[in-house]
């Protein structure tokens, strides 16, 4: 008897135990910090693979036969426009030149004496000194010399023309590529032009980018009088380097008229400034498009959205400071940290921050507003 006293006894004190212990956990709520969600107008934007290429590239080639005598200018160097770049051999050419000189001095004063024939023929026929065919003959002598001289300009004007090709100059401030052949070459480039190097003009860049026929139509189908984007702010964000550290913006300028049969892409340019010739032509580049506004978007902590076999959730917080798991929907990021939520929680609530690995459905904290 005395045995079975003890034991209800023990039992007793067992349960007077786990009544304090139970008593005093419910007591003690657990600080958590919480937040609303931040409520302002987000530009929606997509991601893209894009490439650079400069302004304009130009091949500088040589258009006349003849050693390569000099090189002028160091490889992957700024050049100004009008530097003489190469010298090809011009003394053929400046031969030529003053051939053409001569001859064109021989054509004028060939005209200069027809011409002088041709008057004093007109007077002398007055008073039939000669005859009326000789003053045809005269008058189209006059003609015949003076066909010669336009052909004796042409020819000079030519051989000018090839001289100054001996001197071959940039047409473009860029950056000069590696030469194509060392001093001393033969360069044939009088029946066919020879490329002896290119000039990049790089100060300003252009960013090219597809994006797919289903991507434009839905972009197009937002694009209603509080969503679209002024023509003005058509800007995008070209991000370079390691996680996108580089950011450069660039003005859209160019939206091809037609989608690719083949690929079923349209492709956009932008324009941006280069000054420090950073960014080189041949770069590959992500580019964030914008499409559209969101107005009075809803924004929350994007560590604070777990995920689970249902899809992404989030820790809400009601007026009794207790806690429920709510499935939202989400949109995009916003500045690196912050994740629009499209569905499932409105402006006034409040959710779990931080410490998600230590709350649960239907316990009770003590929030600490964020």
């Amino acid at each position: 008897m005395k045995k079975e006293i003890g034991i209800i006894a023990l039992f007793g004190l067992l349960l007077v135990g786990c009544g304090k212990k139970e008593t005093s956990t419910g007591m003690e709520a657990l600080p958590i910090e919480v937040a609303k969600p931040v409520v302002k107008n987000v530009t929606l934007t997509r991601d893209y693979p894009g490439y650079l290429t400069a302004e304009s590239r130009v091949d500088i080639v040589g258009r006349v036969n003849g050693t390569l005598l000099a090189k002028k200018y160091p490889s992957g160097q700024r050049v100004k426009k009008g530097q003489t770049l190469f010298i090809i051999e011009p003394t053929v050419y400046e031969n030529a030149v003053k051939q053409a000189e001569a001859s064109l001095k021989t054509a004028q004063a060939n005209l200069d004496y027809a011409r002088s024939s041709y008057e004093r023929m007109k007077e002398a026929i007055k008073s039939d000194a000669v005859s009326r065919i000789q003053l045809i003959q005269a008058e189209s002598n006059v003609e015949s010399c003076e066909a010669a001289v336009s052909n004796a300009e042409a020819a000079l004007k030519t051989a000018r023309t090839n001289l100054g090709y001996c001197y071959i100059q940039s047409p473009i401030n860029g950056v000069a590529d590696l030469a194509e052949f060392s001093d001393g070459a033969y360069i044939s480039g009088e029946g066919s032009p020879v490329k002896l190097t290119t000039v990049y003009k790089d100060d300003v860049m252009y960013s090219y980018f597809d994006i797919s026929d289903n991507q434009y139509l839905a972009f197009e189908l937002l694009r209603d009088a509080k969503t679209k984007i002024p023509e003005t702010e058509h800007f995008v964000t070209l991000r370079l380097g390691t996680d996108g550290a580089k950011t450069w913006q660039g003005k859209l300028n160019y939206l091809s008229p037609s989608f690719s049969l083949t690929t079923g892409t349209m492709r956009l340019r932008a324009e941006l400034d280069n000054p420090d010739g950073v960014l080189k032509p041949g770069l590959y580049v992500s580019v964030t498009l914008p499409y559209a506004t969101a107005e009075n978007a809803l924004l929350v902590d994007n560590a604070s959205i777990g995920t689970d076999q249902l899809g992404k959730f989030l820790y809400v917080v009601n007026d009794s400071n207790v806690v429920s798991s709510r499935h939202i929907e989400v949109g995009q990021l916003v500045d690196d940290n912050m994740r629009i939520v499209t569905s499932g929680l409105s402006p006034n609530e409040r959710y779990v921050t931080k410490a998600l690995m230590k709350v649960r459905q239907g316990m009770k904290i003590q929030p600490i507003m964020k």
